[in-house]
């Protein structure tokens, strides 16, 4: 198992990045969403008690990535193997998040995330064993800084441009962080601090497909934040109730969609 923690640290507080987050998540399922071989499906989203963290909200989606993989690669796949479950835990400030593939039983990715007001500067915050210590790596993510692809690269979601016509903040400079810093207490700041554990218990494969997929995320973890700053004039000044229901308009609007795309589902799936 590889054990990687990433460091995100963000110009707003801890509460308004609840909200920043939630949103940018229930954006993005609109848009990546496009009914046949791609898309996400929200099978469960309810409050929860005595959970991971306590009480929070517990989330059960699907994604469909046949359209995110190569085609040659699909062609070789039984169907079963081009979904992946997700499993979601949010006890704000506290989240746990698990991804599993039906199809690959020895496969996981766990992710557990607290959210700090600092710029991440907290040694283990997740009080790690000495075991995982010598385990973990640690990566810390600059939505300002860090690479973007340029097909992924977008002038509206450049925090070194943008600046909110709400809030008035922005643009950032290249050494935001160490301003922040230096000038403790003056400008909101958080840090959303994520222990990603990969697994995959396959003989000669486990090695490379645990690197692979951490490879993967630090660039989406980027991009994702860069979008949750420079959509802050969208989220800024909605409540968690506000979300709810965006999320359910969400989860309706996918519904419909997936729908579109698989008029006579096979019903052993969800059951």
């Amino acid at each position: 198992m590889l054990i990687k923690e990433y460091r995100i640290p963000m110009p707003m507080s801890v509460e308004e990045y609840r909200i920043a987050q939630l949103y940018m998540i229930q954006k993005k399922s609109r848009e990546e969403s496009c009914g046949e071989g791609s898309g996400v499906e929200i099978l469960e989203n309810r409050p929860y008690e005595d959970g991971p963290g306590g009480s929070g909200q517990y989330t059960h989606k699907v994604y469909h990535i046949g359209k995110h993989i190569p085609s040659w690669f699909c062609a070789i796949l039984p169907q079963a193997a081009l979904r992946v479950e997700e499993e979601s835990w949010n006890a704000y400030p506290y989240t746990r998040t698990r991804y599993t593939c039906p199809f690959v039983e020895k496969f996981s990715i766990d992710i557990e995330t607290y959210y700090k007001p600092d710029t991440g500067n907290q040694g283990d915050v997740f009080s790690l064993s000495s075991a995982e210590k010598r385990q973990r790596t640690v990566d810390p993510i600059d939505i300002v800084k860090d690479y973007i692809a340029p097909h992924e690269y977008l002038v509206e979601e450049d925090p070194k441009l943008y600046q909110s016509i709400k809030t008035k903040r922005g643009p950032l400079s290249e050494d935001w962080i160490e301003e922040i810093n230096q000038s403790p207490g003056q400008n909101p700041v958080m840090c959303a601090y994520k222990l990603c554990k990969v697994e995959f218990r396959y003989w000669g494969m486990q090695s490379k497909i645990e690197r692979f997929i951490h490879d993967l995320r630090p660039q989406k973890k980027t991009s994702s934040h860069r979008q949750a700053w420079c959509w802050q004039d969208e989220w800024y000044g909605l409540t968690i109730e506000d979300i709810r229901q965006l999320e359910l308009e969400t989860q309706l609007a996918l519904a419909k969609k997936m729908a579109q795309y698989n008029p006579d589902p096979d019903p052993g799936l969800h059951g």
